[in-house]
C-alpha cells in the first residue's frame, strides 16, 4: 500500500485477485465445448502438433503461442482441454496483469477494479481466453510487460527496478514471440523511458546516472532491459525451428526469417467473409462467427462481439481522454490514449491484405482503461453523474450475462434462436 494512502487509493490487490479467480472460473467452465476444433482452430492445433514431431508448418506466423499450444498437448492430451488450456491460463494472467497496470500507471483504486472488471466483460477478451488461437498469448505477455514497467518506475529502489524491468523485458520479448500484433505497444515503455528522461535532463540525457524516470538506470541500461532482451528472447522462441528435419533455420539468419514471414503473410490476398477493417472494429461493426453448428448435441454459436455498450461508450471516454490528457495534464489517462492509438492505427498503415476483428483485441483492452478513467471521474461528480456511472456499468454486467449464450456456446432450443441477439445486420 501507498504510505498515508487515502481509502480511495489503497492497492485494490484483492479484488484485482477476485475478479481474475471469478474470470477464470467462468471460462474454464465447459472449457472442452465444442469437443471438435472451431474457427482458427483448425490452423493452429495441428501446427502445434505438427511442431512436437519438429515438422515446420504454419511459418507465417512466430512459435512462442504454437510451442504454448503444444506444451499443454504434450501434458494433457491431444483434447480440447490439452488445446485450450494454455491460452486460457494466459488471459487469466493477462486480465490480472492489465489491472495491476493500471493501479501502477494511476493509482486510482477505483479506476483499477473498474478496468479489470471492464475487461473481463468486453466478451473478446473472454472469447479469445477460450479458444487455442495465438493471440491471447500475445496480448497476454503484453499485459505483463507493459505492468512490470509501471511497477518499475514506482519501485522504491533501482535493484528492484531492474528486477521489473527485466521481467518486462522477457514478457515483450515473448508477446512478440507469438504474435507481432503488439509490436507498437511494446515501443511505448521504451518510448516512455525516453520522453521522460528529455523532460528531466533536457539535452543531458544521455549522462546524469542518477536522473529519473528510475536514478541508477541509466538511458543505455534501458536500452538493453527494454529492447535488446525482449530481441533476443524473441529470436530465442525460434529454438524449435533450429532443430527442423528439413527447412532448418539457422541461428543466425533472423533477417531470412522474416522476409519469409512477411511475404507468406502477404500472400493471403484471396477475400474473406469476415473480413473486416479497422473504422468497423471501433464502432462495433462487423462480428465473425466462430461457431455455428449443431456439434456435441446441441446446436451452439460463439460470435467474435464487443460488449455492444462498454466498447462503444469506451470509444466516447477515448475522446474525453483525449481532452483530460490535454488540459487536465493526465498523464495515464495520455498513456492508454496513446496505447489505444498506437494498437488500432497499426491496421490502418498495415499493407496485410486479410484483416479480422479479434485485431481489436489489444486496442479493446485499452479502450477498457479509458472508460475505467472516465467513469471514476463521474463517480467523483454529483449524484446525478454517479447514477450515471453506476447505471453503465449495470448495464455492461448485464450484457455480458445477456449475450453469455452465444459468446460460451451454450445450448441453443433452435437454430433460429440466434436471431435473438442479432441487432444489426452486420452482425450475422
Amino acid at each position: 500500500m501507498l504510505p498515508n494512502a487515502s481509502r480511495n487509493d489503497r492497492d485494490p490487490l484483492g479484488w484485482c485477485l477476485a475478479v481474475t479467480a471469478l474470470f477464470f472460473a467462468l471460462a474454464l467452465w465447459r472449457l472442452a465445448t465444442p469437443s471438435v476444433y472451431y474457427f482458427d482452430e483448425v490452423h493452429y492445433v495441428p501446427a502445434a502438433l505438427k511442431m512436437l514431431q519438429l515438422i515446420p508448418t504454419n511459418r507465417e506466423h512466430p512459435l512462442f503461442g504454437k510451442e504454448v499450444i503444444a506444451t499443454f498437448i504434450h501434458f494433457l492430451g491431444d483434447k480440447p482441454l490439452g488445446w485450450r488450456l494454455g491460452p486460457l491460463l494466459f488471459g487469466t494472467l493477462g486480465l490480472f496483469a492489465f489491472g495491476r497496470l493500471v493501479w501502477h500507471a494511476s493509482h486510482r483504486r477505483r479506476a483499477t477494479i473498474t478496468a479489470i472488471v471492464l475487461l473481463a466483460t468486453n466478451f473478446m477478451w473472454f472469447i479469445q481466453s477460450r479458444i487455442a488461437m495465438l493471440d491471447m498469448v500475445e496480448a497476454a505477455m503484453c499485459m505483463v510487460g507493459l505492468w512490470q514497467f509501471a511497477a518499475a518506475l514506482n519501485a522504491r529502489s533501482t535493484g528492484k527496478a531492474r528486477v521489473r524491468l527485466a521481467l518486462a523485458g522477457i514478457a515483450m520479448g515473448l508477446s512478440l514471440g507469438a504474435k507481432w500484433s503488439s509490436a507498437p505497444a511494446l515501443i511505448m515503455p521504451g518510448l516512455c523511458f525516453f520522453v521522460l528522461r528529455v523532460r528531466e535532463t533536457g539535452w543531458k540525457f544521455l549522462g546524469q546516472r542518477r536522473a529519473g524516470p528510475i536514478p541508477g538506470v541509466s538511458l543505455v541500461e534501458a536500452v538493453f532491459w527494454l529492447g535488446l532482451l525482449p530481441l533476443a528472447v524473441y529470436w530465442a522462441t525460434y529454438t524449435p525451428a533450429m532443430f527442423y528435419a528439413r527447412l532448418t533455420l539457422s541461428p543466425y539468419d533472423f533477417i531470412g526469417q522474416h522476409e519469409l514471414m512477411v511475404r507468406l503473410q502477404d500472400s493471403v490476398k484471396k477475400p474473406h467473409p469476415y473480413r473486416s477493417f479497422w473504422y468497423q472494429w471501433a464502432v462495433d461493426w462487423r462480428v465473425i462467427w466462430y461457431l455455428f453448428k449443431n456439434v456435441d448435441g446441441a446446436h451452439r454459436g460463439i460470435v467474435m462481439l464487443g460488449n455492444p455498450f462498454s466498447m462503444l461508450a469506451g470509444l466516447l471516454a477515448f475522446f474525453w481522454g483525449l481532452w483530460a490528457a490535454l488540459f487536465r495534464r493526465r498523464n495515464d489517462i495520455a498513456a492508454f490514449c496513446a496505447l489505444y492509438a498506437a494498437t488500432l492505427i497499426i491496421w490502418a498503415v498495415n499493407g496485410k491484405p486479410v484483416q479480422f476483428y479479434y485485431h481489436y483485441l489489444l486496442p479493446g483492452a485499452f479502450l477498457m482503461a479509458l472508460l475505467a478513467f472516465a467513469l471514476d471521474a463521474l463517480w467523483q461528480r454529483k449524484d446525478r453523474w454517479r447514477k450515471l456511472a453506476t447505471l453503465s456499468m449495470a448495464v455492461t454486467l448485464g450484457m455480458f450475462v445477456l449475450f453469455f449464450p452465444i459468446i460460451s456456446g451454450l445450448p441453443l432450443p433452435t437454430e433460429e434462436t440466434y436471431n435473438f441477439w442479432m441487432w444489426l445486420p452486420s452482425w450475422r
